[in-house]
């Protein structure tokens, strides 16, 4: 062995729905920073589940209940990460439509008569 310590499915699982939780607070903190590192760090973890060559613990009655908690809070963050989308697109509209408004009225009040 390498010396380092390879996790077991068990513990990736729960390192995964440990992430989850993280994902809503701080979407729900609206700490997108954050929220997009964790995304990375959750793929990183579904790689290495994937990669396992037996997927013994999810098959489990403890590793089904624990995918059922995990099920719930994806949706949550899908649906609070699409509607913070869209905040931020309206918000960047409304920015813009300023920006030209006030180009536009800039220049109409730089010019001389």
């Amino acid at each position: 062995m390498d010396g380092k310590h390879q996790l077991t499915e068990q513990e990736l699982w729960k390192k995964y729905l440990a992430v989850t939780r993280d994902l809503l607070k701080f979407i729900d903190e609206e700490d997108i920073d954050t929220f997009l590192d964790l995304v990375d760090q959750r793929q990183r973890l579904m790689e290495m589940l994937q990669a396992l060559p037996d997927h013994e613990y999810a098959r489990s009655p403890e590793g089904v209940a624990l995918r059922k908690k995990i099920e719930p809070m994806d949706m949550q963050i899908m649906y609070k990460a699409r509607s913070w989308l869209n905040k931020s697109k309206r918000n960047n509209m409304t920015v813009k439509g300023y920006d030209s408004f006030g180009m536009a009225s800039g220049n109409m009040f730089n010019r001389e008569y």
